[in-house]
């Protein structure tokens, strides 16, 4: 089973010459390097879902909170923080 998990982009970086766009994003208080070239569209502050690297596709951040809350429901959250409202 494969799983993607929201993160919150925190920064972005563009490499024009290469064509790639990457990034750096929270989830739930641990950060990562994410690729970003399927989500052109994403800003600092957007939440993307995120599956081996790479951010698929754009989200709001009720649903990204959402899945949090069902992961800690889950028991699967013992390392992370779940994201607050405007954070």
């Amino acid at each position: 089973m494969c799983l993607a998990v929201p993160g919150q982009i925190l920064e972005i970086t563009r490499d024009e010459a290469l064509g790639l766009v990457t990034g750096k994003a929270r989830f739930g208080g641990i950060v990562k390097d994410v690729n970003l070239t399927y989500t052109p569209e994403a800003v600092v502050g957007d939440y993307v879902v995120v599956h081996v690297g790479f951010a698929l596709s754009r989200i709001d951040e009720e649903e990204a909170r959402e899945v949090f809350r069902t992961l800690a429901e889950l028991g699967e959250t013992q390392d992370l923080e779940i994201p607050e409202e405007g954070r």
